[in-house]
């Protein structure tokens, strides 16, 4: 985390003063949990200090280095329950100098996902751990890493879309706490992707009675839940319209036969009447900030 430290301070003087003078800022970002160095910086900012006040005169270089097929969990959206630390794959392909020694033990290329408006003045953000990058030439490397989403570290409003962005730190030897700036490499692009962090949904069905018979009424119960990231817990998903499809025995492929409304605690109830032996389900297209499910069909047999 001390590398976004080194980014932040060389994306230009707009990032310094910002830095120097809180009061023309608008609220300081959250700091992720285990952002201990970010969070001094954001601490330092906040009392109109830089960690870098000292090296103001010097600015890092800019790094030849860029990027491109920057990849963010394989092109998909991004849903996160309320337990499971999501592990989030980023993969990029690294241009840069003949001369530029990316495997040294202190250049880091690494990928930022953030809520915000830029990497520069993120809401909220995770960083990737620091690239693994494989040689496909002495210019271009092809380059992995992952992104660790802790729901107990997200509030239900960072549900929505996010950003990516790409760094590239050479150190060239300096301290990462206490770098001479002027001799610190720093690449970034910034976004490279946006996307969606979404609040993993859940969906039940229950079809009763079963067994029934041809042309009585049958009753299609269920729920749509989503994850609360501020409590911890699932939570019924309101004024939401979900689908209840149904499929033959024989066949594959559902047919809608109404679109409902979940009520105020997320639940869903409406009746059809019995025709033939199938599957009931129900359908949510999602939304921007919680992912599409079906519920798994609930067979009835009829009479």
């Amino acid at each position: 985390m001390r590398i976004r430290a080194t980014v932040a301070a060389v994306t230009g003087a707009l990032a310094l003063t910002a830095l120097a003078a809180p009061a023309a800022q608008a609220d300081a970002p959250r700091i992720p949990a285990d952002s201990s160095a970010t969070s001094e910086i954001a601490r330092d900012a906040g009392q109109g200090k830089s960690a870098f006040a000292a090296a103001a005169a010097d600015t890092p270089y800019l790094l030849d280095a860029s990027f491109s097929k920057v990849k963010v969990n394989n092109g998909k959206n991004i849903p996160v329950g309320t337990t499971n630390v999501v592990k989030v794959p980023v993969s990029f392909t690294l241009t840069h100098a003949a001369d530029l020694d990316i495997h040294a033990s202190d250049f880091v290329a690494a990928v930022e996902l953030y809520r915000g408006a830029s990497f520069d003045d993120p809401i909220y953000f995770f960083d990737s751990n620091a690239a693994t990058c494989t040689d496909s030439s002495s210019t271009v490397a092809s380059c992995k890493a992952t992104v660790k989403i802790n729901p107990s570290e997200l509030i239900n409003e960072d549900a929505g879309s996010w950003k990516a962005a790409a760094f590239a730190v050479a150190f060239n030897g300096e301290d990462p706490e206490y770098p001479n700036m002027g001799n610190v490499g720093v690449a970034v692009q910034d976004p490279t992707n946006s996307f969606k962090l979404q609040r993993y949904s859940k969906l039940t069905v229950n079809a009763s009675p079963e067994p029934v018979k041809k042309g009585k009424t049958i009753t299609v119960t269920g729920k749509l839940s989503r994850a609360n990231w501020e409590t911890g817990k699932y939570a019924g998903y309101t004024g939401q319209s979900v689908k209840l499809q149904f499929r033959k025995k024989s066949s594959s492929t559902y047919t809608t036969l109404k679109t409902i409304k979940t009520n105020s605690t997320g639940n869903l109830s409406t009746t059809v009447k019995a025709g033939v032996d199938g599957y009931y389900r129900y359908s949510f297209a999602g939304t921007s900030t919680t992912p599409a499910i079906n519920a798994a069909g609930d067979f009835v047999d009829v009479k």
